[in-house]
């Protein structure tokens, strides 16, 4: 095993496909290949499950290029700190669901422990993006919600996975909406009062089951509904359309202004809204540093 072959582990990881990781690495694409293959003969383990539609990590694969990340993260901090001798750039990346607090959170960060050299990633992406975010250690840390509806499902994703997940906070639902809404002046909202109102939800892409939707009470039915990628997107819907998404209450005014606000759904159920990360994987100064955050944008204490 070599640096190189782990380098180049990850970047045909990264790009989703040899050719163009071979063309980015500036060598041929049989030369990549057989790389790979003496890496994946040398521990015995098949790391890209290769078909016609093209490669992709497989389960051991992808426990594989977790270790590798770390591998060569280390390998750089050698080389900046001992060839380099300049302070290396600071590293770190969350995935997350679509949270206000989440943002504030990584602003905070950056403010706190920017230097003048850093490479911070924060991904807004979808629920099983994120779990396996984390698992391939893409990400440091993730936040997503459990709440009794999801609980199986994604809790065998974390074990299966190897991950943890720890509670910042339990919300009841709320809707958003525009304060221009006929229903902005209600102090609760009924989901039968809802009806008439477009439905706004994140699309899940592949993994679009109920039990991954970013929106509480998922299951409920719409006669109106669109689905989308991004906050600001969805936001602009709301306040363009007069529609509504369901979530957790908690807006910041910010970063979304004051058109858009909270109220209360009537509603007995209830999410854990919280955050993963490996289990026997020690996280960094920033990571730590960024959980701190998390608790200080919602008001609460780790």
């Amino acid at each position: 095993m070599t640096l190189q072959q782990l380098k180049y582990v990850i970047e045909v990881a990264n790009r989703g496909s040899m050719n163009e990781a071979a063309r980015r690495l500036f060598i041929s694409q049989p030369s990549l290949s057989n790389a790979i293959r003496d890496l994946e003969e040398e521990f015995q383990i098949t790391i890209f499950e290769r078909t016609n539609k093209g490669i992709s990590l497989s389960k051991e694969g992808a426990e594989f290029l977790g270790y590798a990340r770390q591998v060569v993260e280390q390998a750089e901090l050698l080389e900046t700190r001992y060839v380099n001798a300049k302070p290396s750039p600071q590293h770190f990346s969350v995935s997350t669901q679509h949270y206000a607090f989440a943002v504030n959170a990584f602003v905070n960060l950056v403010r706190e422990y920017g230097q003048e050299e850093y490479e911070l990633a924060l991904r807004e992406t979808k629920t099983y993006e994120i779990i396996q975010d984390v698992k391939t250690l893409r990400s440091e840390i993730g936040i997503l919600y459990i709440n009794e509806f999801n609980d199986k499902v994604i809790n065998k994703l974390l074990k299966d996975a190897g991950l943890q997940f720890k509670s910042l906070f339990t919300a009841k639902p709320h809707i958003f909406i525009s304060i221009k809404n006929p229903l902005a002046k209600q102090s609760v909202v009924k989901i039968e009062q809802l009806e008439d109102y477009p439905y706004l939800s994140f699309d899940q892409g592949e993994f679009n089951s109920f039990h991954f939707s970013e929106e509480i009470l998922s299951t409920l039915s719409h006669k109106k509904s669109i689905m989308v990628n991004d906050r600001a997107t969805l936001f602009n819907l709301l306040i363009g359309l007069n529609g509504y998404t369901i979530s957790t209450g908690v807006l910041s005014a910010d970063l979304n202004g004051n058109e858009i606000i909270p109220v209360p759904l009537e509603s007995e159920e209830s999410i854990n809204v919280g955050w993963i990360s490996h289990k026997n994987i020690t996280l960094s100064k920033l990571a730590i540093a960024y959980t701190e955050a998390l608790y200080e944008a919602i008001g609460g204490d780790s």
